[in-house]
């Protein structure tokens, strides 16, 4: 697959090809000719007095401060240099690469102001599969992500250190030697055009909600194994009690689980007269009401990085008519919010997850089911600490869920007093998806113990299969057995997607 930047938006499909699936990156004529157009406005301003910040001043507090014409592009390199000041671990590759990405195609738009052989760079260097080594900490989310989109410049001008497409970690200048590449030296205002936009968290943005799309279904899936596992009815999902509240998330969420129980024999084995449960808990009545207000959440953060993507952001920009002016359109704040969002609605969505697990385990809430699901009580402590460990890691998405854009640092000598933390929202986001991930998965585990203890009544056909495909590599309850791996081999199943794809292949697509 090819993914052509042109001026025009990228598609979040895009991103994720490039970032995590390795697609190659094509620069368009249209996006070439953009550039060359702005770039003549900017070398006239760079041959002039005219101040023109970025261009012939200095940055930040330093914006009055004026650089004589044979100093410019000197002032391009040493901002690159100076600015990449991260610290901490290595960001994740496919981030790296979503932000060089969306880097590229706003440099392709032409606002910015930058050479053509610039974006050409950046594209050779993402097919080399050359990725910067960005440490975490560095970006206060405001003027852009500066010092991680200042790592990835200085990898284009053969400074610093990157990973080479085979993961070795290794200087930039012996990478793109390697690669056949040579290191670009900047011209005026190119190096503020490759520092100056939310492009690191946008990118998080981007992967996260292609991951949530996925565990939210999950979610769904997981909640309908308890529901079977306890005992529940399927009657509180029907589609004419869900329409007296027309939220559409949760509409979805009531119809994936519809389509999951359909055909269950446990749950019309309990569903007679002879029942005199009157309703179920709330973690089981209300699962499409959670999971629906995460669906609705995760499609309002959609929206944002749908017009992030359609922006072009730096500061000053290249106008079609040739000005050159000062904005704030780097200010992260749109991003930082829904990044945060995402958080809240994910501890919710894992708290109500565990809170179901804690039932199976309870043989006083259970609905029969023997204690922790051990196969000999007393002498097996069977799911117990699984629930622990469930437990830990939703204790850690609610201390996630502190959102991080409500803070601001002043910098630059108060120049640049208010600024988003949005680069802060999006680490913690990261580490929020892949919590809930394992908090589905024990939930997911733990339900397919339990519907083995209903047996000989089945399970419905599409949770039948997702045990079935869970069985491949957990086996079934019995005497206890080292459970972190069968976690593990849970976990995988959810993040590849497969044990979803297990239900689906007897439901068809659930949204």
């Amino acid at each position: 697959m090819t993914v052509v930047v042109t001026p025009e938006p990228l598609t979040p499909a895009d991103v994720v090809a490039v970032a995590r699936d390795g697609a190659e990156v094509e620069v368009s004529r249209e996006a070439w000719d953009a550039m060359a157009e702005s770039r003549a406005y900017v070398e006239r301003l760079a041959a002039s007095d005219q101040p023109a910040y970025g261009i012939s001043t200095g940055f930040g507090a330093l914006a009055t401060t004026h650089i004589p014409v044979e100093r410019r592009a000197d002032l391009q390199r040493s901002l690159v240099r100076s600015h990449a000041a991260g610290t901490g671990l290595p960001v994740e590759r496919e981030v790296v690469r979503a932000m060089q990405l969306l880097r590229l195609r706003t440099i392709a738009t032409g606002r910015t102001g930058a050479r053509p052989l610039v974006a050409a760079a950046m594209a050779a260097l993402l097919n080399a599969g050359i990725t910067p080594v960005v440490p975490e900490f560095g970006s206060l989310g405001c003027s852009g992500d500066l010092a991680p989109l200042a790592s990835g410049a200085l990898a284009l001008m053969g400074e610093g250190e990157v990973f080479d497409a085979g993961g070795q970690r290794r200087s930039a200048a012996e990478a793109l030697a390697a690669a056949g590449l040579e290191p670009v030296v900047l011209a005026e205002k190119e190096g503020l055009a490759l520092l100056n936009g939310t492009d690191g968290m946008l990118g998080t943005l981007v992967l996260a909600c292609a991951d949530l799309g996925r565990l939210i279904a999950t979610a769904d899936l997981s909640a309908a194994m308890s529901v079977e596992a306890l005992l529940g009815t399927d009657k509180v999902f029907a589609a004419d009690l869900q329409q007296l509240r027309p939220q559409p998330g949760q509409a979805v969420s009531a119809a994936n689980m519809r389509a999951l129980l359909d055909g269950s024999a446990i749950v019309t084995s309990h569903a007679g007269p002879e029942d005199t449960r009157v309703q179920d808990a709330y973690s089981l009545r209300c699962a499409p009401q959670v999971a629906g207000a995460c669906r609705d959440t995760l499609e309002h953060a959609r929206r944002v990085s749908v017009a992030e993507l359609a922006s072009a952001i730096d500061n000053p920009v290249v106008l079609p008519d040739g000005r050159v002016e000062s904005n704030g359109n780097f200010h992260g704040a749109p991003v930082g919010y829904v990044l945060d969002f995402l958080a809240i609605a994910i501890a919710d969505l894992a708290s109500i997850a565990e809170r179901r697990t804690d039932r199976m385990l309870d043989r006083n809430r259970s609905q029969g089911l023997p204690p922790f699901l051990a196969g000999e009580p007393g002498v097996d402590s069977g799911h117990m600490i699984a629930q622990y460990t469930q437990a830990g890691m939703v204790s850690e998405c609610k201390r996630l869920a502190v959102p991080a854009s409500v803070d601001s640092i002043p910098s630059s000598a108060m120049q640049e007093d208010h600024v988003s933390m949005g680069w802060s929202a999006a680490r913690k986001l990261r580490r929020s998806i892949d919590l809930l991930g394992r908090v589905l998965a024990i939930e997911i585990l733990t339900a397919a113990r339990a519907l083995d203890f209903r047996a000989p009544v089945q399970p419905s056909p599409a949770t039948a299969a997702v045990v079935a495909r869970l069985r491949e590599s957990v086996a079934g309850a019995g005497p206890d057995r080292h459970l972190a791996p069968e976690i593990d081999a849970a976990v995988s199943g959810v993040q590849d997607g497969s044990l979803l794809a297990a239900a689906e292949s007897v439901t068809g697509p659930l949204d």
